[in-house]
């Protein structure tokens, strides 16, 4: 029987998606329920699996844009292609026949002291961390109960072949020429020549709606500076036991965070929304944080951040940003945010006039942190100062609304005490110490 794989819909209003890449070769054997496509759409990449068992025809190219509701491949469930090995399968044969072969010239013994030493000494733990893992095969290890470990004590069963080390041999030099300077790895060749790429859905989409923003918005920026001094150290003081009691680290994200849920209790409009004629008012924030993933910028929404305390923030934070590099973030995941925070600054941005997040209406913008002079008490001190830029839709929120709205989020982060409105037990609280 032949089954027909189509492209379902992967949200609302998304009428085409394009083949990010095949997973699996025209012709394999593929089992079912096993990922054989991943589909891009203008907001996330999406894995397909195969309904049946049996040899798959793929009629759809990598790169190509095609409709909701199309044919790209069929599977033949009364026939078997040919099924791609996977490198345990290699290995498990390859030993079976070295079992089979005369044995081979023995290695020559390690001197007993060496052989003493092997043994007494520990050797290194390897960390799953260490292992680069795909996000379709961190999934497929998550679902059958596979740790890294175990891949790595399985796989030192079987002898290293020739081809192993002719692999391995491609794979480092590659990897070398990757680390190596742009003028080391002759990156220019002097040949003018040109590449050209298909724009992915998902750079299409955001292309689109950037332009749509400039074009049907009164966007405005609005500028200040926070001396960091105060949270820098209370980062020194507490991140240590703050990471110990929590599990996470303590970073910036989750002070600006809370310092804006804090600054929109007294200006509202600045977590509102135009639609048609009339405005929304949220009685909740949804902060979007901006993150950049592998194709492409991402926003993952922390739901009702206003409840959190910092160290639920930071675990969120911790989370969204795993999932965006990994492609694993959801269309739900990625909706519904009323608030928009973006951090330059971890690229080396001094300053910058960030682009609103449609619908929403203002958006945060942090930077780097730079030692600066600063006037403090009539006197020139140097202190860690960050730029901050608040783009704002003018149509929602007049020039007084979004100016006090920064500044009460520099007051916020320049004396994170008052992020308690005026609580009796200080920083410890806030930090949920």
């Amino acid at each position: 029987m032949i089954v027909e794989i189509k492209v379902p819909s992967p949200g609302e209003s998304i009428n085409e998606v394009q083949i990010a890449s095949w997973l699996v070769e025209d012709g394999e054997t593929v089992d079912k329920d096993q990922d054989i496509v991943e589909i891009d759409s203008d907001k996330a990449t999406l894995p397909l699996a195969s309904p049946e068992d049996g040899k798959i025809t793929i009629l759809v190219e990598e790169g190509e844009t095609i409709g909701i509701g199309t044919v790209i491949a069929t599977v033949d469930t009364e026939q078997k292609g040919k099924k791609k090995k996977v490198p345990s399968q290699e290995k498990a044969e390859e030993k079976a026949a070295g079992d089979k072969q005369p044995a081979e010239k023995p290695v020559a013994e390690k001197p007993a002291e060496e052989k003493e030493t092997a043994k007494t000494e520990p050797q290194p733990e390897k960390s799953e961390m260490d292992l680069i893992v795909s996000p379709l095969a961190r999934k497929l290890m998550e679902s059958r109960n596979i740790s890294g470990q175990d891949l790595v004590e399985f796989f030192k069963q079987y002898r290293i072949s020739k081809q192993d080390v002719e692999f391995y041999i491609k794979q480092k030099d590659k990897a070398s020429a990757a680390t190596a300077s742009p003028v080391a790895s002759a990156y220019w060749t002097g040949e003018r020549t040109s590449e050209v790429k298909k724009m992915s859905m998902l750079r299409k989409k955001l292309a689109q709606r950037l332009v749509s923003v400039k074009n049907e918005t009164a966007m405005l920026t609005t500028f200040n500076e926070v001396n960091m001094t105060p949270i820098m150290n209370i980062r020194a003081r507490y991140k240590e036991i703050f990471k110990e009691q929590h599990g996470v680290g303590l970073g910036f994200m989750s002070f600006f965070t809370k310092a804006v849920t804090e600054a929109i209790a007294y200006f509202p409009q600045i977590n509102s929304q135009l639609d048609g004629d009339e405005v929304v008012f949220f009685n909740y924030v949804d902060i979007s944080i901006a993150v950049s993933g592998p194709k492409g910028l991402v926003v993952p929404v922390i739901r009702n951040a206003e409840m959190l305390s910092l160290a639920e923030i930071e675990a969120k934070v911790k989370e969204l940003a795993v999932k965006a590099r990994e492609n694993r973030i959801t269309l739900e995941e990625m909706q519904g945010g009323t608030f928009t925070i973006t951090n330059g600054g971890v690229f080396g941005s001094m300053l910058s006039t960030p682009i609103i997040n449609p619908p929403q209406s203002a958006i945060l913008g942090m930077h780097n942190i730079v030692e600066r002079p600063v006037a403090v008490n009539g006197k020139v001190e140097i202190h860690p100062v960050m730029y901050v830029a608040l783009s704002y839709d003018h149509r929602l929120v007049d020039g007084k609304e979004s100016v006090s709205f920064l500044v009460k989020v520099k007051e916020m982060l320049e004396n994170p005490e008052r992020m308690l409105f005026g609580g009796k037990d200080g920083i410890e609280v806030l930090l949920g110490l």
